[in-house]
């Protein structure tokens, strides 16, 4: 039985991924700090399963290297990661310990690791590296520029794991993928929020006018697109993950009105609401993903229509997700400056 590491296990994406790879029979090892965005709510069905083993450890930690050697992965998933860009606004240099410095370290045990195994390295990153892009789509071999201090820690770390392709030869694969959305997403990202606010009878914000555009793809689509590239994916290669298929802000949430009044009745609060825009925030994200559907012969599965309202539904029957965060991680408004 094939064993993969996870890093960043409790949050949004590394537990979705985790309960994919319990699901194929695989042996999941969850390496996760612990920190505001991170939840055990996302695990709690897999905390008996015999093929599922938890261990808090920072990237940054010298131990992360003897949890390697000695749980010897076939894989590893690097999700680890701060992601907010408000709060990357707000405080970097969180930013810069945990996405670059944090992975410096996993590449310094990996690439020991790996020298007498057949083990890969995927490294997650995000479509937000690309910069603004007014027209067209992204392709991997487009100029990284980083808007925010997120996008260019995330960049920074795309290089970095590049840099010990060339150099070192380790066996590393690079994504870059649009924006998720589905279950047990951190109420502090749009949708989740959105749906928060909508279930609390409280005005949904939007940042300007709610023109920004966003690639949204189903988080579960991400996650097999993961398993085909460890599984499939060129050593060495950037792969980029979307749905084609992109929606403004004011269109998610008008979706999102929509579903609500079908299944409950909506406050007279619940209203769109302006507010000031976010610093430097790009106006739209677009991916091209034609090199996965050729080379891999992925595609996302899920359209915009059928995963929000399996991700409206999944919220809907856990409101005890949302008790799980403090109700200021929820709402406090950040990246003001």
């Amino acid at each position: 039985m094939k064993k993969f590491i996870v890093t960043g296990g409790l949050g949004f994406i590394g537990s979705n991924l985790i309960g994919l790879l319990l699901k194929r029979k695989y042996k999941v090892l969850n390496i996760d700090k612990i920190t505001y965005s991170s939840n055990f709510y996302n695990v709690r069905e897999f905390k008996n399963n015999k093929n599922y083993k938890f261990i808090r450890c920072d990237l940054n930690d010298k131990k992360l290297k003897k949890i390697i050697f000695d749980y010897r992965p076939d894989g590893i998933f690097n999700l680890a990661a701060e992601t907010h860009v408000d709060r990357s606004i707000d405080g970097p240099q969180k930013f810069i310990s945990s996405n670059i410095m944090g992975l410096f370290n996993l590449l310094e045990c990996f690439k020991k690791y790996s020298k007498n195994n057949k083990s890969k390295l995927v490294h997650i990153s995000t479509d937000e590296v690309y910069g603004d892009v007014i027209s067209g789509r992204s392709k991997e071999n487009d100029p990284y520029k980083p808007s925010s201090p997120y996008a260019a820690s995330k960049a920074a770390s795309d290089h970095l794991v590049f840099s010990y392709i060339k150099t070192y030869k380790i066996p590393a694969i690079i994504t870059n993928c649009s924006n998720n959305y589905g279950p047990k997403q951190h109420p502090e990202k749009l949708i989740p929020k959105l749906i928060y606010n909508i279930f609390n009878n409280l005005p949904l914000p939007i940042y300007g006018k709610g023109k920004n555009s966003r690639e949204w793809i189903f988080v579960m689509d991400h996650c097999e697109a993961l398993l085909k590239i460890l599984q499939r994916g060129k050593l060495g290669e950037f792969y980029n993950i979307g749905s084609n298929h992109n929606l403004n802000n004011l269109e998610v949430t008008r979706r999102l009105l929509s579903i609500s009044k079908k299944n409950i009745k909506i406050g007279k609060k619940v209203k769109i609401k302006f507010v000031k825009d976010r610093p430097g925030h790009d106006l739209r994200y677009a991916l091209n993903s034609s090199k996965i559907k050729k080379d891999l012969g992925w595609s996302p599965k899920t359209n915009f229509s059928h995963g929000i309202n399996l991700t409206f539904e999944w919220y809907f029957k856990n409101k005890a997700y949302y008790k799980s965060f403090s109700k200021r991680d929820i709402l406090r408004r950040l990246g003001k400056i």
